[in-house]
C-alpha cells in the first residue's frame, strides 16, 4: 500500500513560515527512513530557533536541549507552540511542541542558565577535530536517501569507519524563507545528522534500522559558524538498544556533547 506524499513548499530553504507559529517544510527537510516524513536535523532545528525567540533574556543563554521524539514526523505543514514551564532568575526551563496531523511528533525542553565571567577557570576536556580543510569531501547520500541528506555539504576526517567517524557538515540553506535564525539554531538543525555518519550496519532492506528516539544536546559553550563537527561513537547492544554519542566542535573547537538512544530491528 503506498502512502501519499505530503504537500511540500518550494525555495532553497528548510520551511517556509506561514505565520504564528506555522511551517510547511521543503524537499530539503525530507527524512531518510520514509519519504513522507522529515528528517529530525532540521525540525530539531527549527524548534531551537523558536525556543530561543520565546520571550528572550540577555542573561541567560540555552545550554541543554531534550527532544522527544513521540512518532513520525509528518512532512508538510506543522505548528509550533512554545511555553515557560519553570520561570526563574538564574535557571529557566522552557518547552516547545511540533504538532502535526493532529498529535505532538516531537516535545523539546530547553534550560536556559544564568551567564557570567569563569574565563579566569575555563578548560574543556575534549579533543580537537582536524578542520574542515584537512579533511575529504564525502558524499553523504551515497548511504543515505531523502532531501535532507542532499543538502549538506560533508567532508570526511582520516580513520572513518563503521562505528565511529568524524565529519563536518554544513549546509547553504537557511532554516526558513526568512533566512534569519542565529548560528545556534543553525548549527542544532544539523545535530541529529550524527546517528547516520558511521552507520555500524549498511541501512536498507535485509539488515537493520537504528531510528533515534530522542537527541540531547549539552552545550558548555555558544557555538558559531556555519560548520559543525561531529567526533562520533555507534554503540549496539545485545538487546535492540544501541546508542550514537558525539562531541560537538565549531570552527572554534569543542562545544558540546550529543547523545541519541536507538530502537535497532531487523529491516
Amino acid at each position: 500500500m503506498s502512502i501519499e506524499l505530503p504537500d511540500l513548499a518550494e525555495g532553497n530553504f528548510y520551511y517556509e513560515s506561514l505565520g504564528n507559529g506555522r511551517f510547511r517544510s521543503t524537499i530539503h527537510a525530507q527524512g531518510a527512513w520514509n519519504p513522507h516524513e522529515q528528517h529530525m536535523a532540521p525540525a530539531s532545528g527549527i524548534m531551537a530557533d523558536a525556543l530561543l525567540r520565546h520571550e528572550p533574556r540577555d542573561d541567560v543563554r540555552m545550554a541543554r536541549l531534550s527532544y522527544e521524539i513521540l512518532g513520525l514526523i509528518p512532512g508538510g505543514e506543522f505548528e509550533i507552540t512554545t511555553a515557560t514551564v519553570r520561570p526563574g532568575r538564574t535557571i529557566e526551563l522552557i518547552q516547545a511542541e511540533l504538532s502535526a496531523a493532529g498529535r505532538v511528533a516531537i516535545r523539546a525542553t530547553a534550560w536556559r542558565m544564568a551567564t557570567s565571567d569563569t574565563s579566569a577557570v575555563a578548560a574543556i576536556e575534549d579533543v580537537e577535530m582536524p578542520a574542515p580543510d584537512e579533511c575529504k569531501p564525502w558524499d553523504g547520500a551515497s548511504v543515505w536517501p531523502g532531501g535532507y541528506i542532499r543538502s549538506l555539504e560533508m567532508r570526511i576526517a582520516e580513520g572513518h569507519r563503521a562505528g565511529s567517524g568524524k565529519v563536518w557538515i554544513r549546509t547553504e540553506h537557511p532554516l526558513t524563507d526568512a533566512a534569519d535564525s542565529c548560528d545556534v539554531a543553525r548549527l542544532v538543525g544539523l545535530v541529529d545528522t550524527a546517528n547516520g555518519i558511521a552507520a555500524r550496519v549498511s541501512p536498507g532492506k535485509n539488515s537493520y534500522i537504528f531510528p533515534n528516539l530522542d537527541l540531547q544536546i549539552h552545550m558548555y559553550r555558544e557555538p558559531a559558524g556555519e560548520w559543525l563537527g561531529l567526533d562520533n561513537m555507534v554503540s549496539f547492544g545485545n538487546d535492540g538498544i544501541g546508542l550514537t554519542s558525539t562531541v560537538l566542535h565549531d570552527i572554534s573547537g569543542p562545544f558540546g556533547r550529543a547523545e541519541q538512544i536507538l530502537t535497532l530491528r531487523k529491516s
